[in-house]
């Protein structure tokens, strides 16, 4: 069967007519050799294209990837395609799918991924691409950000020139000049489609004269043409949220019936601890919280209900526009401004319009309505004046007279301590064009090492940087980065510097690849340091290299009880002091000073306080390092502090004020869990490792057992595919 007729096959199969815009794309797929771009704004029917992929992949036996760049929408996706397969009378496995740490029917014809899986498999298993037909890399714009983008432009460089490209994206600002860069440096022909018109249209409004809680009633008003609901409210930090969410729960937003109803899908018990009996009377009034810090049971559960048209308002965080599909008729932003307090900033025009898109659902709504809701300090101003202005000022009446002079004592005004957002900077983010395609982040240190290992040279590694998107200074300035990542190397004995500018590898370079969860040079560094380190120790340093939102890290600070231990003292210690980078207090702690040769320090100056030890082996790794990187550890005691708690995990985010952030705690012990995997494998099969790992997933399965099974399930084959 040839593509004409294949075409021919999927356009009958579709039972609604096509946009012009679709069409073309539609057309293109099947008569292009190279592939598509195809840029367009959410709800113009961008899957369906991918579908049409899908579709040519079943009907000519040749392997496909669609990858996303969120877990979430992955999973979302293999569902939606185990359907669609089925509905074309195909078998549902013959649609897969692979994230970090789960699969199903990794074989299949059909393999929906993370957009790193796919990366991983370019560099680890180029055999097994050599039946792939074609590539679908949807929310392509991730291409532009500044720590991920790297794993899309690798893959672009890597993947096999017999496999064909379809990459569905938002609207880019230079899809043109990004598709002439991919001829010319890459030698892949790809054909732009691209509309800005939207299959909704969207309206938008300034609300400057109601609150929050005066706004949302009224959208839930009336009948189905009336009503502006289903709704998601934006907000920019996981505290608001909650707070927005606490505000508006007293506001009447469905009746009794459904209240019945949406209680009806609430497990008593499944809302029983930490945030859940709160969440829970957030629902049964309409109103859903959804972000990174929910649980994921409480996430899918507020999904389901809102899918089902139960919940007319999620308030959730601007990671929603960017990830799972949850079709709404009006997005409300809450404010324009994010960022620390003092030092917030008007929002990027690319997450602004990335939200915008969230309005409207093709399949019942003729229009998408958008929102912006002023600071509720200009809402009061404006409605003072509006009472202000209702009194005749040159009114003798005693009775207007008097209460106009109480109004005046009244009049509201904005606070210094707040920042505020305007009618005029909405407009701005609307009018704004969209954001414009870049290589912006450098390799890692695994894509380095792979180029290293598999050439012997730097030559891969600088063509491939001489050829990146982006204008000749920061070209130059990726070149510089590689010198000093290849110095780094070499400061740890993996590489040996010729004088001819030529590198020698060590022989035990390759085990760095061991390492995906942490810095492999870190990782390395630690596996050694953490041979002479007890149980403790080791959770600690592993603890402390794991990333969470600095809000959270704060209240996950070290206990006073938690003892050195022979790590610290045996053999940092002295190291450091031999390297005159810390000296002993008086009262028997370590501590950093700047001049070694005072002898009265102690007395003139206030001391510091006492490096932990995952601070102190950050600092000797510092010390070892040719130029120094920007690699942040934060010393915390999360899973150490649960066990202490006899494997409480509730107990624990209660006292520590995390219940509203149980979600991201969960996910911290997850990775813990993985990377302590790393080290086992690393390490020749350290008890301690496999301790650690064994107590933390049993904390995890019993705060949510089906998704800690999903996320562990491909743990054994992966570590089974370091080994090997």
């Amino acid at each position: 069967m040839d593509r004409g007729e294949i075409c021919d096959r999927f356009l009958d199969s579709v039972s609604f007519e096509l946009y012009p815009f679709q069409e073309e794309a539609l057309l293109a797929w099947f008569e292009v050799d190279g592939g598509l771009l195809v840029s367009a704004p959410t709800g113009m029917g961008k899957t369906l294209i991918a579908e049409a992929a899908l579709f040519e992949a079943l009907h000519t036996g040749r392997r496909l990837y669609y990858t996303t760049p969120l877990i979430a929408l992955t999973e979302q996706k293999f569902r939606e395609f185990q359907d669609k397969a089925e509905d074309w009378g195909f078998d549902r496995r013959d649609v897969g799918f692979i994230t970090g740490n789960r699969k199903e029917n990794p074989d299949a014809r059909i393999c929906v991924v993370v957009a790193e899986i796919l990366l991983n498999h370019l560099l680890e298993e180029q055999q097994r691409l050599h039946d792939v037909g074609a590539v679908v890399m949807d929310e392509f714009h991730y291409f532009n950000e500044p720590e991920r983008g790297i794993v899309w432009e690798l893959s672009l460089v890597l993947l096999p020139p017999h496999i064909r490209l379809m990459l569905l994206s938002a609207t880019v600002g230079n899809s043109v000049e990004f598709v002439h860069w991919l001829r010319k440096e890459h030698g892949r022909k790809v054909q732009v489609v691209q509309t800005d018109e939207r299959r909704v249209p969207l309206e938008f409004e300034w609300v400057g004269d109601k609150l929050l809680t005066e706004h949302l009633p009224q959208m839930v008003e009336g009948d189905d043409a009336q009503r502006r609901s289903p709704a998601l409210v934006f907000c920019f930090n996981r505290d608001e949220c909650w707070e927005v969410a606490e505000r508006i729960k007293g506001v009447k937003l469905i009746d009794q019936a459904t209240r019945a109803q949406i209680e009806e899908h609430l497990d008593a018990e499944m809302f029983s601890q930490g945030a859940g009996p709160k969440l829970r009377q957030m629902l049964i009034r309409g109103v859903a919280v959804h972000h990174a810090g929910i649980l994921p049971k409480y996430k899918e559960k507020v999904e389901t209900l809102f899918l089902k048209k139960l919940i007319p308002i999620v308030v959730c965080t601007e990671t929603l526009a960017a990830g799972i599909n949850l079709p709404a008729r009006s997005v409300v932003l809450s404010t324009l401004v994010k960022g620390k307090r003092g030092d917030k900033k008007l929002v990027l025009p690319s997450a602004a319009h990335q939200m915008f898109g969230r309005a409207g659902r093709p399949q019942f709504d003729s229009k998408g309505y958008v929102y912006a809701l002023a600071h509720a300090d200009d809402v009061k101003i404006v409605k003072w004046r509006r009472k202000y202005d209702q009194i005749d000022p040159k009114s003798k009446d005693p009775g207007l007279m008097r209460a106009r002079k109480q109004l005046e004592r009244k009049k509201p005004s904005r606070r210094k301590t707040e920042q505020y957002w305007s009618e005029g900077q909405f407009k701005t983010l609307i009018e704004a064009g969209p954001a414009k395609l870049l290589s912006r982040g450098m390799i890692p240190y695994q894509v380095l090492i792979y180029l290293l290992t598999r050439t012997g040279s730097l030559h891969t590694a600088r063509e491939f940087l001489s050829k990146r998107f982006n204008t000749p200074e920061r070209l130059k300035k990726f070149q510089d980065q590689l010198d000093h990542m290849v110095g780094n190397l070499a400061s740890f004995g993996y590489v040996t510097r010729n004088e001819d500018g030529a590198i020698v590898l060590s022989e035990d370079i390759r085990d760095l690849l061991l390492f995906r969860s942490v810095d492999p040079l870190y990782g390395a560094f630690l596996c050694k340091q953490l041979v002479k380190g007890n149980f403790e120790e080791k959770l600690l340093a592993l603890e402390s290299v794991l990333s969470m939102p600095p809000a959270i890290e704060r209240k996950m600070g070290l206990p006073d009880h938690l003892e050195p231990g022979p790590l610290q003292i045996e053999v940092l210690e002295p190291k450091l002091l031999g390297m005159g980078l810390v000296l002993s207090h008086p009262d028997g702690g370590v501590m950093a000073v700047d001049d070694v040769t005072q002898p009265e320090y102690w007395e003139e100056k206030e001391t510091r306080p006492r490096l932990s030890l995952p601070e102190m082996l950050k600092t000797l790794f510092d010390a070892t390092l040719e130029t120094p990187e920007e690699m942040f550890i934060q010393p915390k005691w999360v899973a150490g502090g649960i066990i202490e708690s006899s494997g409480d995990f509730f107990k624990f985010v209660r006292a520590r004020d995390l219940v509203k952030n149980e979600g991201l705690a969960l996910r911290h012990l997850l990775r813990l869990v993985i990377l302590a995997g790393e080290f086992a494998t690393r390490s020749d099969g350290d008890p301690d490792y496999a301790r650690i790992g064994e107590l933390v997933t049993r904390i995890c399965e019993q705060v949510d057992p089906r998704y800690t099974d999903r996320f562990l399930a491909a743990e054994q084959e992966s570590r089974k595919l370091l080994e090997g």
